[in-house]
């Protein structure tokens, strides 16, 4: 397959998930590059010119919803069509709020390979998308608190779960579900951390 565009860019910070999506990818003969959260992503933007970015939304450093608004923001990078993937921001709102940054699919995990790869296809070959204007930074920060905020609370409730349930299982069970639970109290200080970002940023806001 002879490619007439640029590299398509992954952003993912799971290792296993990461590589799997650049076999997938390069096994269908397109050409692949990949950061590992959105920082590095900005970084890799500035030497590269990607035909489609593929990125997680939950990640250290810069996560995906704060990646594309700074895309959308960018008149070098805002035209470059964004897929975002997620098993964390899945609600009717979490996908509202990421098409309103201007992303052109929204996909959940686990991904279905045929319409991952069928997505792609179609992005790559529709033209020019036509993207909503890019959120103002207010407006953005309000509606990214919102979806923390969720976040939280569903990851407090999960949390709150098993810890009950470790107290009831049998001895054997207990090791992979005490995993889950440290999981998910690192994903609960990621989420809590990138909230007291938030506050700080809108109590300028207000201040202004």
């Amino acid at each position: 397959m002879n490619i007439p565009y640029g590299p398509l860019l992954i952003v993912e910070d799971v290792p296993n998930v990461r590589e799997l999506l650049e076999v997938t990818l390069r096994f269908k003969g397109y050409a692949v590059i990949s950061a590992r959260n959105g920082q590095e992503a900005l970084e890799l933007l500035q030497k590269e010119r990607p035909a489609l970015i593929i990125t997680d939304i939950l990640m250290p450093k810069l996560d995906g919803f704060a990646l594309v608004q700074r895309l959308r923001t960018d008149p070098k990078t805002r035209n470059i069509p964004v897929i975002f993937l997620s098993a964390t921001y899945v609600t009717p709102e979490d996908k509202a709020f990421a098409m309103s940054l201007g992303a052109a699919r929204f996909l959940e995990k686990p991904i279905d390979t045929e319409e991952f790869l069928l997505t792609i296809a179609e992005l790559l070959t529709q033209g020019p998308p036509t993207l909503p204007n890019p959120l103002d930074e207010r407006t953005f920060y309000a509606g990214y608190r919102e979806r923390l905020e969720n976040k939280l609370r569903y990851k407090n409730t999960q949390i709150a779960r098993t810890e009950r349930l470790l107290q009831t299982l049998p001895e054997n069970q207990r090791p992979a579900f005490q995993a889950l639970l440290e999981q998910a109290l690192n994903d609960r200080a990621e989420i809590q951390a990138e909230l007291d970002q938030i506050y700080k940023i809108l109590e300028e806001y207000q201040g202004k």
